[in-house]
């Protein structure tokens, strides 16, 4: 099998596994606090990771490795996280996964700026207009009701974006897995802190669904999927491999509506249906 056929597998696997990450978010905040939950998810992740990188006798990043990791930690183990936690104090998962829909480019414009990538210019167009469905519903169906919701969605976008495009990066020396591994433990003595400093003073409140989301966004959205995610980009290239992303308001609006009973309207899914089909012409012209 080809290097590049592996990377968009691999690629597709991150995409699904990160597909229930706003859904499980959005049921832990019923009963956590965002903080708390930011925290909690990246200490058990970080725990696990170090566990991993001891076990499997993984050397130490260089000195000059460190800043690519800082980032990589800011973008995907604090920086989405924690913004789309509280984001989803505010809109609904459904309408929240729809911004998704802008993470394809953002991770492109860091793969040409930090991966050195240089997609040729209809790459651009297509990545545009798949974003220009997702701003357009923005600004028509939703962001009067909660403008503070929607400036957190992107916001965290565009942290993301970068933490994938610099994680993908360093990666190709360093490992995919080794690279979350490393950031969550960079991030954990804060992130260990903060998450003994908010701890609620009785749990008894929390419900099973509220568990059950932390566990997934700590095992498999902050660890696992990562695992899949670097590796594809890797392997496929960040910008081309990057636009699978766009498959992932599909999954995501889907179980939204199974386990949250969310309302998902025709124009949602005409939204994330016409961003979708973008993905074919960016990924003929990524390279």
């Amino acid at each position: 099998m080809k290097t590049s056929t592996r990377g968009w597998i691999n690629g597709f696997i991150g995409v699904a596994i990160f597909a229930g990450s706003l859904p499980a978010t959005r049921i832990a905040v019923a009963d956590f606090d965002p903080t708390f939950l930011t925290c909690a998810r990246a200490t058990i992740a970080a725990v696990l990771g170090l566990a991993l990188l001891v076990l499997l006798r993984q050397p130490r990043p260089q000195l000059a490795d460190l800043p690519s990791i800082a980032v990589t930690a800011l973008g995907c183990v604090v920086g989405f996280p924690l913004l789309t936690a509280l984001a989803l104090q505010h809109v609904t998962a459904a309408h929240s996964i729809v911004f998704v829909g802008l993470l394809p480019l953002c991770t492109a414009v860091f793969a040409v700026l930090r991966g050195g990538e240089r997609p040729r210019p209809p790459f651009w167009l297509f990545s545009l207009l798949g974003s220009a469905f997702v701003v357009g519903y923005a600004a028509w169906g939703g962001i009067e009701t909660s403008l503070r919701g929607d400036l957190l969605m992107l916001a965290a976008i565009v942290l993301c974006g970068l933490g994938y495009a610099e994680g993908a990066r360093l990666s190709r020396t360093l490992g995919g897995w080794q690279v979350i591994s490393w950031a969550l433990v960079l991030a954990l003595p804060a992130m260990l802190a903060i998450t003994v400093w908010t701890t609620p003073a009785s749990l008894r409140h929390v419900g099973v669904p509220a568990w059950l989301g932390l566990a997934y966004v700590s095992l498999f959205s902050m660890l696992i999927g990562f695992v899949f995610w670097y590796r594809g980009l890797t392997q496929g290239g960040i910008a081309a491999v990057g636009q699978l992303q766009l498959l992932q308001p599909f999954m995501g609006l889907g179980l939204a509506a199974l386990l949250l009973h969310e309302t998902v309207s025709w124009t949602m899914l005409a939204v994330t249906l016409g961003a979708v089909i973008c993905v074919g012409g960016a990924k003929r012209f990524a390279r």
